[in-house]
């Protein structure tokens, strides 16, 4: 291979590997519709109870950095709405709900409604206004 063929294999390796990075950080603390019906209870996660009207279920880990500024961020937006809660999984407790619920990252966000039905997921740290914004949408659609 010539030098000036090695050149460009590595400067399209760099483009290809920055475009995958801009792609996965503008997709983090999205909130994602769920294309399934999951249904999880508070028994499956270790929780009392959840939400009369909505719960934020966020899967953490121990090593995870952001986890505790996403549990902040979803603890403050169920405290803004009654009827909604946030409930912390710690993965490291519980891995059989990453793999049925195809955890890849932590923090991970699930939003559930009144009946504990999935209606979206968030991957990565949570962006305040795109939570905010799924949560009326849940609110509103069961009222």
């Amino acid at each position: 291979m010539t030098s000036i063929g090695a050149a460009l294999l590595l400067l399209g390796l760099v483009a290809l590997t920055t475009a995958t990075g801009l792609v996965l950080r503008a997709r983090a603390g999205r909130v994602r519709r769920a294309r399934g019906a999951d249904l999880l209870t508070p028994a499956e996660v270790g929780a009392a109870a959840f939400g009369d009207r909505a719960t934020l279920v966020q899967f953490s880990t121990a090593f995870c950095a952001q986890c505790p500024g996403t549990a902040r961020v979803l603890g403050g937006i169920a405290a803004e709405h009654p009827g909604v809660e946030h409930v912390d999984v710690d993965l490291g407790a519980r891995p059989e709900l990453a793999d049925r619920f195809g955890v890849l990252q932590t923090p991970t966000t699930l939003l559930l409604d009144a009946h504990g039905t999935v209606r979206g997921r968030i991957g990565g740290p949570a962006r305040p206004a795109e939570v905010r914004g799924a949560i009326d949408r849940i609110l509103t659609e069961a009222s």
